[in-house]
């Protein structure tokens, strides 16, 4: 991400590739890190301007904090930005933000990209304060996420660790946790109408594989693509596989080809 700087406007912080298409907006998930999406930016900003703005999780009032509350701040985003249609992609709680943002302005949005996506069920921290001061805890935690436990380096873990041991974040943490539970989307999503694409880690624990079926059935344009030996965020785990999946979406979608060929399920390995 050396090449990549955050650039700060106003309230507003965010990376951006530049270029031209439609521009790919990426949501980060609860405790994600903005390294995350190196392998989707880098890819995908030979074709289209990549951006992804950084949530003030962290920088709200616990007492306000809300997933609607992100939303609000997507939306000013894209119309700072001024936007007139966007691809919007968003992993784990940033997926939650992605369908929200699109139940409101289905105008705005081109397609909707989920992986890993919370909206309907997830089991990441528990709705509780994580297990603070335990550093092998905390490791563990971070190393379920994924297929493969060596993809939690020393980097995630202490970025997990220093969270969850600042009360202020450690708050903020849960009460976004506990707002993603009340928001449960399930009778809401047959109204997402856009051309929408899941990505699903087959070893997901935190969003298992019936998640990402369940979204299937629910979202009226969707397709589904499993990928095996991948866990919770296979943009990271399996960025090749990823990506090719993406690429191939989104050349149908911008060719008015997808409706041609939704409502598929296909498994990479």
């Amino acid at each position: 991400m050396q090449d990549l700087k955050i650039k700060e406007e106003g309230s507003f912080k965010y990376i951006e590739s530049g270029g031209d298409g439609t521009p790919i907006i990426l949501l980060h998930g609860l405790l994600g890190a903005l390294s995350n999406f190196e392998g989707i930016i880098h890819y995908f900003s030979k074709t289209h301007n990549v951006v992804l703005p950084v949530l003030p999780i962290f920088e709200i009032s616990f007492r306000s904090l809300s997933v609607l509350k992100l939303v609000e701040y997507v939306e000013e985003f894209v119309n700072y930005k001024g936007f007139d249609k966007v691809h919007i992609l968003g992993n784990s709680l940033g997926g939650h933000i992605a369908q929200l943002y699109t139940l409101k302005n289905p105008d705005k949005v081109k397609s909707m990209i989920l992986t890993g996506s919370s909206g309907l069920f997830e089991s990441a921290m528990g709705s509780t304060f994580p297990k603070r001061g335990n550093y092998e805890y905390i490791k563990q935690k971070a190393e379920s996420v994924f297929y493969d436990p060596s993809m939690a380096s020393k980097e995630l873990v202490d970025d997990v660790y220093s969270i969850v041991n600042d009360l202020k974040k450690a708050m903020c943490v849960v009460a976004l946790a506990k707002s993603a539970v009340r928001h449960n989307l399930e009778d809401q999503l047959k109204d997402i109408k856009v051309p929408a694409l899941l990505i699903w880690g087959i070893q997901d624990s935190v969003t298992p594989i019936w998640v990402g079926e369940k979204f299937h059935e629910l979202l009226p344009n969707s397709e589904l693509v499993k990928i095996d030996k991948c866990g919770h965020a296979p943009m990271m785990e399996k960025p090749e596989l990823f990506n090719l999946a993406l690429e191939n979406f989104l050349t149908r979608v911008e060719n008015n080809s997808f409706a041609e060929t939704k409502r598929m399920v296909y498994t990479l390995m």
